[in-house]
């Protein structure tokens, strides 16, 4: 019994090594990250811990990608059907796919957190692009539950016919 509950055990270890080292997917738990705000203060995701985490990774010269999701986000926020108590969106600029100086990009990653009130963080060597496997040059959106598992994931614009969708799933995670 023992050999067999050692064996069981080692499966699962190795399965869970596995999964770390591939892409970030559905069900897969997605590893942890330092990156700084505009102020160099880092920020890593157990700054958010029990929440709802959407984090939107973008090109910098891709930020509008997925403007349309992320204002129907922000309208969710707003009227309080996705709580800040259990829900944070942020947003990741993926500095390196950018010819824009990091300078440049700090200021406008100013002005998105103000329009939608949030953190922005950079991304300068592109670590988590490479870490989860996401689309460089292009927007990502990634929603993690309150354990850090990926519960969806779209590499590249959210399609209009998802939208509703992730914003349903984001509020049945929170309410979990």
């Amino acid at each position: 019994m023992k050999r067999i509950l050692l064996a069981l055990l080692l499966i699962m270890v190795c399965a869970a090594s596995a999964l770390a080292e591939g892409p970030l997917q559905v069900g897969g738990f997605a590893s942890d990250w330092s990156l700084p705000d505009g102020y160099n203060k880092i920020h890593t995701m157990q700054d958010w811990a029990g929440k709802v985490l959407l984090i939107n990774y973008n090109d910098p010269d891709e930020k509008d990608m997925n403007e349309h999701f992320t204002d129907a986000v922000k309208k969710e926020v707003e009227s309080g059907v996705l709580k800040k108590s259990s829900f944070k969106g942020i947003g990741i600029a993926d500095c390196k796919a950018s010819w824009k100086p990091d300078g440049l990009i700090r200021t406008l990653g100013a002005s998105e957190a103000t329009k939608y009130d949030t953190v922005i963080l950079f991304d300068y060597n592109a670590f988590l692009r490479e870490a989860w496997g996401l689309k460089e040059d292009s927007a990502n959106a990634i929603l993690l539950d309150k354990n850090r598992v990926c519960r969806a994931i779209v590499r590249g614009r959210v399609p209009d016919n998802q939208v509703e969708y992730l914003l349903k799933l984001a509020t049945e995670l929170q309410d979990q």
